[in-house]
């Protein structure tokens, strides 16, 4: 048996996460049961926006950057750190900057985890997009106005066979 103090760091955080999104699963699934999808969807935005404010607190402490918000080049090492902590790698998606003041997202074709989780238990054609709805969250609770082309709503993936676009991003000094 390997020792806890032998796990590596990534090892450990991929644990962490997955233990997280297992726990978000299970209460999308036992809401969706108790209140059906329009009311599950509701509650499930307000518990990500309202547990964005303190993620995000948390993430810029741990990293000791308090101004992400500052400009693009520090939201993008911001992001790109961030991203190492609470967007593991089996969540198979990648996050680019096209250009200035722009970022992209891509999931790998049908791995999204929320779209295979949500399409088991049978909802996929109503799911309202969570894991985009975060993102634009952490964006808005860092005061960093943006537009997501294509707009976060139903699950991309489902409705046309693909989830990646890009996010215009507004700086206040720009």
């Amino acid at each position: 048996m390997k020792k806890a103090k032998n796990v590596k760091q990534e090892e450990t955080v991929d644990l962490l996460n997955k233990c997280w999104m297992t726990h978000d699963g299970m209460w999308f699934f036992h809401c969706l049961q108790e209140f059906g999808i329009e009311a599950t969807n509701k509650i499930n935005k307000s518990a990500i926006k309202s547990l964005s404010a303190i993620e995000i607190a948390r993430v810029k402490k741990t990293l000791e950057c308090m101004e992400p918000e500052k400009s693009f080049d520090t939201f993008k090492s911001f992001f790109n750190e961030a991203s190492k902590l609470m967007i593991p790698n089996f969540m198979n998606v990648i996050f680019t900057y096209p250009d200035k003041d722009k970022m992209a997202w891509e999931f790998k074709q049908d791995k999204c985890f929320a779209y295979t989780g949500i399409k088991r238990i049978g909802v996929i054609d109503k799911y309202e997009c969570g894991v985009l709805y975060r993102i634009k969250c952490w964006l808005d609770e860092l005061g960093i106005k943006n537009s997501f082309i294509p707009e976060i709503d139903k699950c991309h993936m489902h409705s046309s066979g693909n989830c990646s676009g890009e996010i215009q991003l507004y700086f206040k000094n720009n």
